[in-house]
């Protein structure tokens, strides 16, 4: 007699589990990623870019995407899942909102380009670049409104290029050295 976890009726049932999961876990890496923050002017600098293209680079556009609106909804519902432990629709209307929207932008984008074309570490890079050119639009497009269009780049973009380059860097490179990783499994 087998158990009920060894019928062929259980794997649709165990199958259903893994997207809602994924869902979660990438919320959850999202909100983490929140919390490792270098204190900075006029926001906090953290990982949720580096974490936005990692789960772009492993999941794809789509599940990506659920992946960082789930986070999102969380805030927005006042789970302590923003930087600094914040929470609720005030950041997410806020200076930052368009940032924040733009992350599920960047990871549908970057996402689905990399699906379709996986590659090695430049394949995986320049879509991920195009994906953060997507925050800066949408995040500067946002800001503008609190900080007027002539502050937009040097509060918005030019203290995080950087950063937000670097961030991408490792998560491109995280990312290859995974797909790579379970190909080899």
């Amino acid at each position: 007699m087998h158990s009920p976890l060894e019928t062929p009726l259980s794997a649709p049932v165990l199958a259903g589990w893994r997207i809602p999961a994924a869902i979660i876990g990438g919320s959850l890496l999202m909100a983490l990623s929140g919390q490792i923050q270098i204190p900075f002017w006029p926001v906090p600098m953290t990982m949720q870019v580096c974490a936005t293209f990692l789960l772009a680079g492993l999941a794809g556009g789509r599940l990506a995407a659920a992946m960082v609106a789930t986070f999102l909804a969380e805030a927005a519902v006042g789970l302590p899942v923003l930087a600094g432990g914040s929470g609720g629709l005030a950041p997410l209307v806020g200076p930052t909102g368009g940032y924040l929207l733009g992350f599920v932008v960047a990871a549908f984008l970057a996402g689905e380009w990399i699906r379709r074309r996986p590659g090695d570490l430049v394949a995986t890079v320049v879509p991920m670049l195009a994906g953060l050119g997507a925050i800066y639009l949408l995040g500067c497009l946002w800001l503008a409104q609190f900080t007027g269009w002539s502050a937009v780049i040097s509060a918005g973009v030019a203290p995080f290029l950087l950063g937000d380059a670097l961030k991408v860097l490792l998560a491109a490179s995280v990312a290859v050295a995974l797909r790579r990783l379970r190909r080899a499994a």
